[in-house]
């Protein structure tokens, strides 16, 4: 059996909350929140980032406007004990499934704790990767609380 892309994995999980849902696939990669913002002519703060983390053999993965820094004492609350970091390249894609740039912050290859930033709200919709780095899907921000099981957090704020 052929594996799914990441796109159609994104497709096929989508099609399940809403089936109007379809991702908008570029030409051109769009490998930052800025790119992304400029091709969609938005705020960089509706690109919402996904960024795994890890402490030790933990990981959390954490969802963010395009405009804010994710504070370290968050990433800590989340990981509990030890030292916690960006996931490498490959522990980002042997976790989410996804490419660095084209993390998408749900049909995730292993499952680990979603924690999107309440700053996301401020914005009727919000733009996530959807699999690959040329696509972006437009969400609501319940409808990615939803879809992602998520916690919500402040995490530019210390907890």
């Amino acid at each position: 059996m052929q594996e799914k892309s990441p796109l159609e994995r994104v497709r096929v999980f989508v099609k399940r909350y809403d089936p109007q849902l379809e991702p908008i696939v570029y030409e051109q990669p769009l490998p930052t929140s800025e790119a992304a913002a400029e091709a969609l002519g938005s705020e960089v703060g509706q690109i919402a980032k996904s960024i795994l983390f890890r402490s030790g053999d933990q990981f959390a993965l954490f969802v963010a406007a395009g405009d804010v820094k994710i504070h370290p004492k968050q990433v800590k609350a989340a990981l509990g004990s030890g030292k916690a970091k960006m996931a490498s390249m490959e522990e980002v894609e042997k976790v989410t499934g996804y490419r660095v740039g084209a993390v998408c912050p749900f049909a995730l290859e292993q499952e680990v704790p979603v924690i999107v930033d309440t700053s996301l709200r401020r914005f009727p919709v919000v733009y996530t990767a959807a699999g690959i780095a040329e696509s972006l899907l437009p969400v609501t921000y319940e409808a990615l609380l939803a879809m992602t099981n998520a916690v919500e957090a402040d995490v530019a704020q210390a907890p």
